[in-house]
């Protein structure tokens, strides 16, 4: 069975063999024009091609009657299409964030880091989200029968501030791109509307940076716009996580996920992430028991696409 994982920036491909998920192919999206030519070079070095009997595919967009056009990039994956060009029998497509999901009652302790709280909850909704190239959500919700994943785009719900700092900044963003969702501020692109926004509200002059490179001054602290956007995105994270666990009634945890912040974990621990999850008035004594992780795991979807392969015997 073929695995994949499709995001705005990188593709991920595997084989699922009986119960073992074989290595993991990391791909560039901006390398290829289209999911086809990606699945084609992928498929064309291995041996086992032509017996792949199905797939399962996590792609970076919402999913309609098993076509996706994903949200971040121009690649469009088509159930039907594929079944026809490569007789798979079966094509399971999900949101990537539900692969992950999916995923969070079976990763090793190892590729988690706690960032506070107590113990989860019994039986408790889980809740994941993380800032990638976009900001994804989902929920796990703990049944009798096992579980039941919901996606979400809750990414793209409108980002309101906390402070009067954050007000300016939505404020300025407002007036150039109309609506300001959390994936505004809350992704690599936001990190980047975050260091603009800024530096215009501070009459600085820099140049233009992408989000790595914002995130290496930040930590570093040679830019101080740079070590504030990284402050800010860190502490609107923590007040969107905290909405997210208030929404879902997430006792069983919270997980984090996503490229950007695997990249500084450390920075994350000592940010104002967890005191703004907290900060919900009221129900501050709610939320501060609720743990959190952040996925240390760049590949925790396949985690999550082998669960939902053995849950709903697929291949």
């Amino acid at each position: 069975m073929l695995l994949a994982d499709i995001g705005g920036t990188n593709a991920r491909f595997a084989l699922l063999t009986g119960r073992s998920v074989g290595m993991i192919a990391h791909m560039a999206v901006g390398d290829y024009g289209s999911f086809h030519e990606a699945l084609g070079a992928y498929l064309a070095g291995l041996p086992e091609a032509e017996t792949i009997s199905a797939a399962i595919l996590a792609v970076a967009g919402v999913v309609r009657n098993g076509r996706c056009n994903l949200t971040n990039n121009s690649w469009v994956v088509d159930a039907a299409e594929l079944r026809n060009s490569y007789g798979f029998s079966t094509v399971r497509m999900l949101n990537d964030f539900e692969a992950v999901a999916w995923s969070l009652s079976g990763l090793p302790p190892e590729k988690l880091l706690a960032l506070g709280g107590g113990r989860p909850v019994a039986g408790a909704p889980l809740a994941a989200l993380g800032p990638g190239t976009g900001l994804g959500m989902a929920a796990c919700i703990p049944h009798a029968a096992g579980r039941l994943v919901l996606s979400s785009e809750g990414g793209h719900s409108t980002m309101a501030g906390s402070t009067s700092r954050e007000d300016a900044v939505i404020a300025w963003l407002r007036r150039r791109l109309g609506h300001v969702s959390a994936e505004h501020v809350l992704s690599g692109s936001g990190l980047e509307h975050l260091h603009e926004a800024l530096a215009a509200l501070d009459h600085v002059a820099l140049p233009r940076r992408r989000a790595a490179e914002i995130t290496r001054a930040g930590v570093e602290g040679t830019c101080p716009t740079s070590r504030a956007a990284i402050d800010l995105f860190c502490a609107m994270l923590g007040t969107v996580a905290g909405n997210l666990a208030l929404t879902l009634g997430a006792r069983g945890g919270v997980f984090i996920a996503g490229g950007i912040l695997r990249h500084m974990p450390e920075y994350l621990v000592g940010s104002q992430f967890r005191a703004r999850f907290d900060d919900k008035g009221r129900l501050r004594g709610y939320l501060e028991p609720i743990p959190i992780w952040l996925i240390l795991d760049q590949d925790a979807a396949f985690v999550g696409l082998h669960a939902l392969a053995e849950v709903e015997g697929i291949g």
